[in-house]
């Protein structure tokens, strides 16, 4: 028998689990698969409608009493670096970049766990291996970059360690930045400042009108630094905004501000697919 995937992609929920981001809250997701010949164009028209990319997956949070979880993006011909962030591009500005394919290395996933281990020791991801490393960084069915900055070399040496990474999409309109680590003794330097900058710089050179920086969580330590970036947009109520004043968004952590998943689903817009006649 012969199997094809379904004309439309089909939507899923995952089972509620403690949220990462904001305490006593439980954190669901809306998801479907990304494969096949038109993996791409659907994850161009998701991403523009606040989902992410994990894999060979496109999901969206769609927690039952929150809808805090808001996808954020840099309008690239509007930005400029504020005072502090001038600091730290100038801070890093020994760091070397080179993009390639998407291939894992052993130096890549000893910066990932020097990061997860300072940084993050509690996530979901703190007991990922290098094999399900791996997996995060290849296992991309569309165009994807692996974006390594590195510092100059030790005395004696030549090889440059790494010292940031950058796993990014590229999208119609944009870049995506997928997951991104870097070195935890370069933190002060504001190393993950300036990836992102870097990364506006990269979108500016190729002419896309935006950088997506995942989501922006209010009320959230952990993502608090990306209202620091100018030009920033936020998904809200199904069309794009300028955050404004992000005092204005804690609202969204009210239960009345969750549509029901079906009426969610329902609202997504997805690319026509159909072949052309000829």
């Amino acid at each position: 028998m012969r199997h094809t995937l379904p004309l439309a992609p089909q939507f899923y929920v995952t089972a509620p689990q403690p949220c990462p981001y904001l305490p006593r809250r439980m954190e669901r997701k809306l998801f479907t698969a990304l494969q096949g010949e038109n993996a791409e164009t659907l994850n161009d028209a998701l991403s523009k409608q606040g989902f992410r990319r994990s894999q060979n997956v496109l999901y969206r949070p769609a927690c039952a009493d929150c809808n805090a979880c808001l996808s954020a993006r840099i309008r690239v011909a509007d930005f400029k670096p504020s005072r502090s962030q001038r600091k730290a591009w100038n801070r890093n500005s020994d760091l070397k970049r080179q993009a390639s394919s998407p291939w894992a290395t052993e130096e890549q996933y000893a910066l990932f766990r020097r990061y997860l281990d300072s940084r993050h020791a509690n996530g979901g991801m703190a007991d990922m291996d290098i094999f399900e490393f791996a997996a995060m960084v290849e296992e991309t069915p569309v165009r994807s970059r692996v974006v390594e900055y590195s510092a100059p070399p030790e005395p004696g040496s030549r090889h440059r360690p790494l010292a940031a990474v950058s796993l990014t999409d590229i999208l119609d309109d944009g870049l995506s930045m997928v997951y991104s680590f870097y070195e935890p003794d370069r933190a002060r330097a504001s190393v993950g400042s300036y990836v992102i900058l870097d990364h506006v710089e990269i979108a500016r050179e190729a002419g896309l009108p935006y950088v997506y920086l995942g989501y922006w969580v209010p009320g959230s330590p952990k993502m608090g630094y990306k209202s620091n970036f100018a030009a920033l947009e936020i998904y809200k109520n199904g069309t794009w905004q300028d955050i404004g004043d992000p005092e204005d968004h804690s609202g969204e952590t009210h239960p009345l501000s969750v549509a029901p998943i079906a009426e969610q689903v329902a609202r997504i817009t997805l690319p026509d697919t159909r072949p052309t006649k000829g």
